[in-house]
């Protein structure tokens, strides 16, 4: 089961550029999204009401979107306008539409009840705009749930042995680091860890002048992780033993990464995200390098995750047993089973009231 009342990504703004019609899988639902001539996001239920064709092979026309097998013809909101041969059109005569929110280069979607939408929720991450803090966006599609994503981002300690020789730099950081901060949040929560002295990890490395290539570094890392699969990672990499830790930022250098994992299925996930420098000026390449860098840390946790997938799929009775570094994310994993239960409990007894009888007026 999915948490259906609230904001996912749903696509990058690029997905959509030039005409294009984008459908894709969402919690288990296909979803066509295309943007109209006015400008506006659409998205609809990718299937016709009619004979059940998917409307991403239709054509768009203005706003609306023709299904190209008998040419019936929807609006933005998913009401039929138009039936090629017959000028009565039934009010029934529909497809589902979705609401949609175009921001900070994202596009998110509401999959639950279209009422209880409210864009106010979306949640904030402001360095997307800001043009001081600058990247590149990535995709990545896993064969996996998406809680197991989730899992992996929420103990920094596997750093140091998936990512030994690229984002984390040594096993010694799971070894001498611990939690310094760990906040449970209504709906998530904040984990705050510090690595002293150390080797800068190579994807660090890679990006920064000769002369600071062997220097030691104090390491911050703070995670944030928000439901339903929303991450926030603020780094930062300071000369050792200059105070960081005390808020001297002076010679720093900093990173913004934010990661939106968005169910396709109960055993397939999209992977939206993006790493950010507020160094680089015009240097592209550090964006550039860091991309491919976040890219082979991701494939080497991908690899993982999906093997980790396909060994509870052989034993779906295998229970996993948790240790001290998994709070985090069992905190997070109580939280939204228990929003899911409520959301759940409430559509049931929606279910049962049945519609509402409206005496008429007189």
């Amino acid at each position: 089961m999915f948490l259906k009342n609230c904001w996912y990504v749903a696509a990058w703004d690029h997905e959509l550029i030039d005409g294009k019609l984008l459908p894709r899988t969402l919690l288990g639902e296909r979803v066509l999204m295309y943007k109209g001539e006015s400008g506006k996001v659409v998205a609809l239920i990718d299937r016709c009401c009619h004979r059940g064709a998917p409307l991403s092979l239709g054509r768009r026309e203005g706003d609306c979107i023709r299904c190209m097998y008998h040419g019936l013809k929807f609006d933005a909101t998913g009401k039929c306008i138009q039936i090629p041969g017959q000028d009565k059109i039934p009010d029934k005569l529909g497809v589902r539409s979705y609401p949609v929110v175009e921001r900070d280069h994202l596009i998110w979607i509401w999959m639950g009840d279209a009422d209880k939408a409210n864009p106010d929720d979306i949640i904030d991450f402001p360095y997307l705009r800001d043009p001081q803090w600058k990247g590149i966006p990535g995709y990545l599609h896993y064969d996996a749930n998406y809680l197991l994503i989730v899992d992996n981002l929420s103990d920094f300690a596997h750093l140091a042995f998936v990512h030994t020789k690229t984002l984390g730099g040594s096993e010694e950081y799971a070894y001498v680091t611990k939690p310094l901060v760990m906040e449970r949040q209504e709906r998530g929560f904040r984990v705050e860890r510090w690595h002293m002295n150390a080797a800068p990890p190579p994807f660090h490395k890679k990006v920064i002048p000769a002369a600071e290539k062997e220097a030691k570094v104090d390491r911050r890392n703070i995670g944030q992780m928000h439901i339903p699969g929303t991450f926030f990672l603020d780094t930062l990499f300071s000369p050792a033993g200059t105070g960081a830790e005390k808020g001297n930022l002076e010679g720093a250098r900093q990173y913004r990464n934010c990661q939106f994992m968005t169910p396709e299925t109960e055993k397939t996930t999209h992977h939206f995200w993006i790493y950010l420098n507020d160094y680089e000026a015009e240097d592209h390449n550090i964006s550039r390098s860091l991309h491919l860098s976040l890219i082979e840390g991701f494939m080497e946790d991908k690899h993982i995750i999906e093997a980790q997938q396909r060994a509870m799929d052989e034993d779906p009775e295998f229970k996993l047993l948790a240790v001290v570094a998994d709070a985090p994310l069992a905190h997070f994993r109580r939280t939204l089973d228990t929003l899911i239960a409520k959301e759940q409990a409430l559509k049931i007894t929606a279910q049962a009231a049945g519609p509402v009888s409206v005496p008429a007026a007189g």
